[in-house]
């Protein structure tokens, strides 16, 4: 099983859906840094308030090279910053991000990411959730997550819906 550090988004959306245990039992350890976690504490706009102390499989640590977090805050928010710089440090299997800019970023420093779609479909595969689909219209609906018509498509083929 892997190593997975994550920003915020993921877990927001999962805690949402009561599916949080999902991450448990997808990875083998899950990792956030401490903006994460206040991010998650202080949501913008209609996400769930999440207190990480709440869920015990979720380990929350600061990334060592501050140097290299100030370098990302040029492009990116400071959970994003932290996420990546952890992710780096910890040799993570997984980083867990849906923001595109953050994605990139990640991307082009080596990490391998996924966000809650790709989270949502494995777990349709591994029988932990019956169907993709109407979670990601609850997310849409519920919490105001983007997910272009697209993306969308590509998630129901990939979920086989």
């Amino acid at each position: 099983m892997a190593i997975v550090v994550s920003d915020t988004s993921a877990i927001a959306a999962l805690v949402h859906l009561g599916l949080a245990p999902v991450l448990q039992s997808l990875f083998a350890e899950v990792f956030i840094p401490p903006a994460v976690a206040q991010e998650l504490k202080s949501p913008r706009g209609p996400r769930p308030v999440v207190d990480v102390a709440e869920i015990q499989f979720i380990k929350v640590k600061a990334p060592s090279d501050a140097a290299r977090v100030m370098q990302l805050r040029a492009d990116l928010d400071a959970g994003e910053s932290e996420a990546i710089v952890l992710a780096i440090e910890l040799a993570a299997d997984w980083i867990l991000m849906d923001e595109d800019r953050g994605r990139r970023m990640a991307i082009d420093l080596g990490l391998q990411t996924t966000g809650v779609f790709g989270i949502l479909v494995r777990a349709k595969r591994n029988g932990l959730i019956e169907a993709v689909l109407p979670l990601l219209d609850r997310l849409v609906r519920e919490i105001e997550f983007r997910i272009s018509t697209g993306l969308r498509d590509q998630v129901a083929k990939l979920a086989g819906e």
